[in-house]
C-alpha cells in the first residue's frame, strides 16, 4: 500500500490551472475570482470582530432577526445582500461604511 501526501503548493498549482482554463473561456473570470477573495477576506475580518466581542453566531442572528445559517453564510464569504451586511454590522456593534 502506498501513501501519497499532497502539499499546499500542489493545491495552489491546481487552482492556478483551473483559473487559467476558465480564463481562456471567459476573460472576466479572474475578476470574479478577485471579487470572491475580497468577500472572503471581509468575511474573515467580520467573524474576527464578532469573536473578539465574544458573540456567538446564534446571538448575532437573533439580533439580526434571522437564522444562524445566514450568519454562517456571510462569515464564509457567501454572496449576501448589502442590507444583510448592514444588519450584521449593527448586530456586532459596528457601523457599516463603504469607502470608494
Amino acid at each position: 500500500m502506498s501513501l501519497t501526501i499532497h502539499s499546499r503548493s500542489m493545491a495552489k498549482d491546481f487552482l492556478r490551472e483551473i483559473v487559467e482554463e476558465r480564463t481562456r473561456s471567459s476573460s472576466a473570470f479572474p475578476h470574479l475570482v478577485a471579487e470572491a477573495e475580497a468577500r472572503r477576506n471581509l468575511a474573515r475580518k467580520l467573524a474576527a470582530l464578532r469573536e473578539k466581542k465574544d458573540l456567538s453566531q446564534t446571538i448575532v442572528a437573533a439580533r439580526m432577526g434571522t437564522s444562524a445559517s445566514v450568519v454562517s453564510k456571510l462569515e464564509a464569504g457567501g454572496d449576501v445582500k448589502v442590507s444583510t451586511l448592514q444588519r450584521y454590522c449593527s448586530a456586532i456593534g459596528e457601523r457599516f461604511r463603504v469607502a470608494m
